[in-house]
């Protein structure tokens, strides 16, 4: 197994990790939290499990290499997208604060270096 496919899995892997243990099964209730901040209490908790399938979604759509340049971007827009509406609107429920962006920015470049430099 190459380091791209290893990558993948790591990646993969990370999607599933936010989906279905914080998103889906509510292990970490600041995500619900997040949601509800951004999107509205009414709805949080379906919303948050909905959120957690999409990405258990992403996650298979990314182990099987289905025109893995096009999710390559999708994950990017969705990362970033996501991260600057928490930035400004749920800092304060971040686990490291504004600094998360730090993370999602380190995600993003490994997303970006496995299928844009590596593949």
């Amino acid at each position: 197994m190459d380091v791209g496919n290893i990558l993948n899995f790591v990646i993969a892997a990370i999607w599933v990790g936010f989906g279905l243990f914080c998103k889906v099964l509510g292990l970490v209730p600041r995500q619900q939290a997040i949601v509800a901040r951004i999107l509205g209490r009414a709805h949080a908790r379906a919303l948050t499990i909905a959120i957690g399938i999409a990405e258990i979604c992403m996650a298979a759509w990314i182990i099987s290499g289905i025109q893995s340049r096009a999710n390559a971007v999708a994950q990017i827009i969705i990362i970033g997208s996501m991260n600057v509406l928490e930035f400004f609107l749920a800092p304060d429920l971040l686990l490291w604060g504004k600094a998360n962006a730090i993370f999602a920015s380190l995600f993003i470049l490994l997303i970006f270096v496995n299928e844009f430099v590596i593949h």
